[in-house]
């Protein structure tokens, strides 16, 4: 009795290339890890962005700009979604305003330096593990796998 497993592939040429971005989609407690590691650089970056747009100050685009990626890339990192691709940007993002090259929101959450580079870590980190089972890219592009029952075989007459 031998079941055999083969791997469900869809057309899209997305689904498979996060496959091959990440083996595995850990569950348990390393998805659990993942999950509080997300929450906590997403509301972060989210937080950010949503300061500057809450600030009445002056607004220049870049910081427009800079707030609205940082709040859309921080809720998509809450949940899973475009992993790879919303680190890198909170990373990005986080790097170019610990070296000042965007405007610095008022009652910026990560002023200094320190914290600039422990958000610009913990997002590099989360873009080189992954999204883990707990997240919409594990529903989207994880691994699915066909259990195909053995064929019973019955004598010819």
């Amino acid at each position: 009795m031998c079941n055999v497993v083969l791997q469900l592939r869809h057309g899209s040429p997305g689904r498979n290339a996060l496959q091959r971005l990440y083996s595995t989609f850990p569950g348990g407690l390393p998805g659990s890890a993942l999950v509080l590691m997300r929450a906590v650089v997403g509301a972060t970056a989210s937080a950010q962005g949503m300061m500057y747009l809450s600030n009445g100050g002056n607004r220049t685009f870049e910081g427009l700009f800079t707030s609205l990626a940082l709040a859309g890339c921080g809720a998509c990192l809450a949940i899973g979604f475009l992993t790879p691709a919303v680190t890198l940007s909170i990373a990005i993002i986080s790097f170019a305003n610990a070296l000042s090259w965007l405007p610095l929101v008022a009652g910026n959450l990560v002023d200094g330096k320190l914290a600039s580079i422990e958000m610009i870590v913990m997002a590099v980190a989360l873009a080189l593990l992954g999204p883990g089972a707990y997240s919409l890219d594990a529903i989207l592009f994880g691994r699915h796998e066909i259990v195909i029952p053995p064929v019973s075989r019955t004598p010819r007459s």
